[in-house]
């Protein structure tokens, strides 16, 4: 075991010892080194393991890294932007992790805060930012809350328990808020589903962000063909569905999409929908009829807003969500009800 003798360097640490701030091409083999020793090479984002690529997609704005360097310039801390919603201009904030040995001194908060306090709001490419802290204890619910972000969506059943086998922390797989933070405000107009008027009102009533309400009382349109993207995530047996344009064709189209992920053993699913279109109501509507049930809101997924629904073809461990704020536990609280009239239509699991 290691200790602080072991280690001179540590000794006596304090945060103002280390240099925290952006990434500088000679951290990239830093971080790939801090991603081996805790995530061997089972890690599923590979840009992580390759220093050329990671400093390739920090020139190109696909990646952002921020880290802490003690005073021998070692990388002991990180933490990462990058785009994974449709709209270029939102980010998640994730991939982070401390070496085993500066653990406990403040590192991950005090780096975040740097990231999202002094660089972010400096940087026009970046407009929001969301992140999905994990329900299996409440630690970055905590963390998330406190530098500014607002739940506003829950994925009940993300991730597999093998994902947290290191730390023994779950009996089953592990739900996620979806938190955002708007840097760049962008008021526009959206549609509420009426089966979620009051719910995404109240949401929508704690956002950072100003929202023209509407009723969403619009058809899909007969002669337009639906475009919908689907990722399969196989480790996870997630798949996501983001919905670009609904047309006349939706439920066919969701279908066949649904039939190809569970041929891959795919055990939640998800679809975005945007709130931007007066036809969402009905599509929702029919998400509804085929089992799916309230995630939450997605603010400026598409650049507008959009609208998560999901299906569990598995048990989720409801019982077992730890939540941390009374918002959060708000929207838990309707998506469990949802999740009960789901399984009453008799769609969920099959």
């Amino acid at each position: 075991m290691k200790t602080e003798r072991d280690n001179p360097e540590r000794a006596g640490d304090k945060l103002e010892d280390f240099e925290i701030g952006y990434f500088r091409p000679e951290d990239a083999e830093g971080i790939v080194a801090l991603f081996r020793e805790v995530y061997g090479e089972g890690y599923p984002i590979k840009v992580f393991y390759d220093p050329a690529s990671l400093t390739r997609a920090n020139e190109l704005g696909d990646y952002y890294s921020f880290v802490a360097r003690t005073r021998s310039g070692r990388v002991v801390s990180v933490q990462h932007l990058f785009r994974s919603a449709p709209s270029r201009f939102l980010y998640e904030a994730g991939s982070g992790l401390v070496t085993r040995d500066y653990r406990n001194l403040g590192l991950a908060t005090a780096t975040m805060r740097y990231e999202f306090e002094e660089w972010v709001p400096n940087n026009d490419n970046i407009h929001a930012i969301f992140g999905e802290p994990v329900c299996n204890h409440p630690y970055m619910q905590r963390t998330v809350v406190t530098l500014g972000y607002h739940e506003t969506a829950i994925e009940v059943a993300l991730m597999p328990a093998e994902a947290f086998d290191k730390e023994k922390s779950a009996s089953g797989r592990v739900a996620a808020l979806l938190a955002f933070r708007t840097y760049r405000p962008r008021p526009h107009r959206i549609f509420l589903p009426s089966a979620y008027a009051n719910e995404l009102r109240a949401i929508y009533s704690r956002l950072d962000d100003a929202r023209e309400l509407a009723v969403a009382n619009g058809n899909l349109a007969a002669g337009v063909a639906s475009r919908a993207d689907m990722t399969v995530f196989d480790f996870a047996r997630v798949a996501r569905i983001a919905v670009l344009q609904a047309g006349a064709d939706f439920d066919s189209v969701i279908g066949e999409l649904e039939e190809q992920a569970v041929a891959r053993k795919t055990v939640v699913i998800q679809v975005w929908v945007n709130l931007a279109s007066p036809a969402v109501g009905e599509a929702v509507e029919i998400l509804r009829r085929r089992g799916y049930f309230f995630g939450g809101l997605l603010p400026r997924w598409f650049d507008d807003d959009g609208f998560l629904m999901q299906k569990v073809l598995c048990e989720p461990n409801l019982d077992k969500i730890c939540i941390y704020s009374d918002s959060a536990k708000e929207i838990m609280e309707i998506a469990a009800k949802d999740y009960e009239r789901a399984c009453g239509a008799g769609r969920v699991l099959s």
